[in-house]
């Protein structure tokens, strides 16, 4: 799939246009979105990804159509899990409920940045060294194993990286917030304000959680365009989740499960692809093998049944602990 110029600068155009809407709405009134406006909005984001998905299928042929739900599904379900760090960073900063929209919605663009490089880089390397397929494979092997162990994340505590430490540490600040400001006057004196490193946090979290869902989608499509669309749509989703599902993400006991599963099942098709067009001199003396290799159509099946499947496990628990509670 050669994508021009042409499409490119246009498509874009597209995702700048989407962010700017929202940075302005959110800029404009910062407040904490009722459900209904949180509902209103990711209806508008999943229809353009669906419209979005719907025309590359019709356009560039089912196979890349089925590559971009695929790849927008798995981060989508990737995302939900950055919430839980999200929620926490805003706990850890004591983040005004009210400016949380913004913190987020810049926190994303800083993502997005990241990620964008992450994906140029990534894109590069695959195109040039076709056997990094092993390394992404057992990447996400090993990550997926983590996960099943509870060892991946800790959703009771937000441990600040390096950055974050030496921004707070370097750069003059004040402790208080002072509405969406980054930097502020105080006493003659132009500070900073927590709110950069609330978004400094954000954005490298996210880029941390990037190491993870960048691999997986390449599992699913090497495709850059695809790669970047699936993660715009994603991203643009993002912001309404956190207000939308709240206390919920503490229902998702299996979430952690399931995104294993899932990481697990994309690295042993990476593995099996990487088998399948090897030319690694010290594996089968660098012929390739003639493994079964799960086709995309397969790949957006499985990845909607464990999900589907985690998400129903978690509330009928969820669901049969607060009855138990209750009683």
């Amino acid at each position: 799939m050669n994508i021009p110029g042409w499409i490119w600068a246009p498509t874009l155009v597209l995702y700048a246009v989407l962010f700017v809407i929202d940075l302005l709405v959110v800029g404009r009134r910062p407040h904490v979105p009722t459900t209904a406006e949180c509902l209103r909005w990711l209806g508008l984001y999943v229809g353009l990804g669906i419209a979005f998905g719907g025309a590359l299928w019709m356009f560039a042929g089912r196979q890349h159509g089925v590559e971009f739900f695929a790849g927008w599904i798995t981060e989508y379900s990737l995302s939900v899990d950055n919430l839980f760090v999200f929620l926490l960073i805003m706990a850890r900063f004591f983040v005004p409920r009210e400016l949380q929209q913004s913190a987020l919605m810049w926190g994303i663009v800083i993502a997005l940045v990241l990620r964008a490089i992450f994906i140029a880089l990534g894109a590069a390397v695959i195109a040039r060294y076709s056997w990094v397929f092993y390394l992404f494979g057992a990447f996400l092997i090993w990550t997926a194993v983590k996960l099943a162990s509870g060892g991946e994340t800790d959703d009771d505590e937000y441990h600040e990286t390096t950055l974050v430490r030496w921004v707070a540490r370097v750069l003059p600040s004040t402790p208080d917030f002072h509405g969406t400001k980054l930097r502020t006057l105080v006493s003659s004196k132009m500070l900073w304000t927590p709110m950069l490193i609330v978004l400094v946090a954000l954005g490298t979290t996210d880029l941390l959680f990037a190491l993870d869902s960048i691999p997986a989608i390449f599992g699913l499509t090497d495709e850059p365009y695809i790669v970047f669309a699936a993660n715009v749509f994603a991203l643009l989703g993002l912001r309404q989740l956190y207000f939308l599902l709240g206390d919920l993400l503490n229902r998702l006991v299996f979430l952690q499960v399931g995104l294993a599963v899932l990481l697990g099942f994309i690295g042993i098709k990476l593995v099996l692809e990487a088998l399948h067009e090897n030319n690694v001199p010290f594996i089968n003396g660098g012929q390739p093998l003639d493994v079964p290799v799960p086709s995309i159509g397969l790949s957006l099946v499985v990845i909607v049944v464990i999900l589907t499947v985690t998400t129903v496990a978690s509330l009928v628990v969820a669901r049969g602990d607060e009855e138990a509670t209750a009683e």
